[in-house]
């Protein structure tokens, strides 16, 4: 008989979210049936709630999101790491004690899947934002399936997947850094699946509240496109991605700071190219989201 999943989980934190933190891991720390392993990274800070059992790592200053989780990710590594491991957001809830035991079960009744997200939740109101379904059509949130790209603010990964591709990417610091990693992922030929019946707390925040989202969305969609895209997808990808924000941020009055972000993504910083392979983009666009959107 198998026995339990092994999992590492893996939170940030800035000391800035006391009581959200606290439920967070004590949601966290009652889960059953599996195995569990959890580090708290203090992404520029000590952090100042370390539970019993948990590990904590200081940074001396913030990384960002996907290089907190690499981070993270790195410290629980080696012998005795999990199969699994679950990037959690430290203002979510884990509103079920089986809750990643039924994640990880996915991953049995789906092994090709590299990922799997369960359905996002807001606890006041009970929807699930658009943004946090992970497909083109949103609408019906309550629809599981394959899906191409992940809402990365909590997801359960394959850990030698993740290895495998080199983890997320810190220098993103924040945004779209799901788009890259489950790309890699698909690269690897695996796939994502939406576990749309095994739901998970979080608050329906606006990320658009701070102006330096629209600098970092527009500059990372280039850093996407130009490291991960064959090359005659770059210019359709960048233009698709013009028109469309241009239609959605067109009242936000940020507009200039979106196009400054642009600029900045193509004079510097994209890095290495790794395109992945025409075989991955015909896969995705069968998937139904060609990555041209």
């Amino acid at each position: 008989m198998p026995g339990k999943p092994t999992v590492d989980a893996v939170l940030l934190t800035m000391n800035d979210r006391p009581a959200e933190l606290r439920l967070a891991m004590e949601s966290l720390l009652s889960q059953c049936e599996v195995d569990l392993r959890v580090v708290i990274v203090g992404n520029g800070c000590e952090p100042d709630y370390v539970p019993s059992g948990v590990r904590a790592v200081s940074l001396p200053e913030n990384v960002g999101i996907p290089g907190g989780r690499n981070v993270g990710a790195e410290a629980l590594s080696g012998e005795g790491s999990g199969e699994f491991i679950l990037f959690f957001d430290n203002d979510a809830v884990l509103p079920e004690r089986d809750t990643v035991a039924r994640l990880a079960a996915e991953f049995d009744r789906h092994p090709d899947a590299g990922y799997v997200q369960p359905r996002i939740v807001d606890p006041a109101g009970g929807t699930t934002l658009g943004r946090w379904v992970p497909r083109l059509r949103s609408k019906d949130a309550a629809r599981p399936g394959v899906v191409t790209v992940m809402a990365e603010g909590i997801v359960l990964v394959r850990r030698a997947d993740f290895e495998a591709v080199g983890g997320w990417p810190g220098h993103f610091f924040l945004f779209h850094e799901g788009v890259w990693l489950s790309w890699h992922l698909w690269d690897l030929g695996r796939i994502g699946w939406y576990a749309a019946d095994v739901e998970v707390h979080h608050p329906a925040t606006d990320p658009a509240r701070h102006e330096p989202y629209y600098r970092m969305v527009a500059r990372n969609r280039v850093w996407v496109a130009y490291r991960l895209l064959p090359a005659p997808l770059v210019p359709l990808y960048l233009a698709a991605w013009v028109v469309i924000s241009v239609w959605r941020f067109r009242s936000s009055g940020n507009l200039g700071v979106w196009f400054r972000g642009l600029a900045e993504g193509l004079a510097r910083g994209h890095g290495e190219r790794r395109p992945m392979s025409w075989r991955t983009v015909w896969r995705l666009t069968r998937a139904g989201r060609p990555p041209i959107v």
